[in-house]
């Protein structure tokens, strides 16, 4: 679904990401992990088209779509949910999630908003609320819900569980392993090395903009050098 060949960005003079290659197949759930500042939101950015490149290729379904603004990525089915959750405090929770369905008619829209609050069933509960009155991890279903409303073909989660207490963090993971049945392929960065190969079908290690390990999420897990710089192991 998506290869990423040679990719490369910069923040002035300063690289961000060296010559970057990653695959991810349709229906798969892989994890990209490394440490702060390795580059890992940057990726994720220049997927989304709000980073600019400055070297290699990025296609999608087969088609290339490195110089393609970020609206027509959405509307191809590329739709991230970015870190710090970034919802829209003052709206309510369903005003929130109408937002992510800008592209769909109001059938469609009415369609997708019974499947997230089916898939999360607090985000109906507290339809009415103001979005600033949510918990952190209830910030993050909502941030998830809103990106599912576009009916994302791929999806980019980014730092999910940034800011959450242990517990919320596996309620997280165990919603973003659910998503996968729904034919959902989605693109994981977590520092939370331990929680995103466990539930990934592959994984890659960035360090300082390049592309150090690949594997399966056991065979990462059990790697040596993961073990030391991301397990604490």
């Amino acid at each position: 679904m998506l290869e990423i060949e040679g990719l490369s960005s910069h923040y002035g003079r300063i690289p961000a990401l060296r010559g970057v290659d990653l695959r991810i197949a349709r229906g798969e759930l892989v994890a990209l992990v490394g440490a702060n500042g390795a580059g890992k939101t940057t990726l994720l950015r220049a997927l989304s088209g709000v980073q600019p490149v400055s070297a290699g290729q990025v296609r999608f379904e087969g088609a290339d779509i490195t110089a393609a603004a970020p609206e027509r990525r959405v509307r191809l089915g590329i739709v991230q949910v970015p870190e710090g959750r970034q919802v829209f405090g003052p709206l309510s929770v369903e005003d929130n999630l109408r937002l992510g369905a800008f592209l769909r008619s109001r059938g469609e829209a009415e369609r997708e908003i019974e499947r997230v609050y089916a898939m999360f069933p607090v985000l109906q509960e507290r339809r009415r609320q103001s979005a600033a009155t949510l918990s952190g991890g209830q910030q993050q279903l909502l941030a998830m819900g809103r990106a599912l409303m576009a009916r994302p073909r791929l999806l980019l989660l980014d730092e999910p569980s940034m800011g959450l207490a242990p517990r919320l963090v596996e309620e997280i993971f165990a919603c973003i392993a659910a998503l996968k049945p729904a034919a959902t392929t989605i693109f994981l960065v977590d520092q939370n090395a331990r929680a995103a190969l466990r539930v990934a079908d592959r994984g890659y290690v960035l360090e300082t903009g390049r592309i150090v390990l690949s594997g399966t999420g056991t065979e990462l897990l059990a790697n040596d050098q993961v073990k030391a710089a991301y397990l604490g192991l």
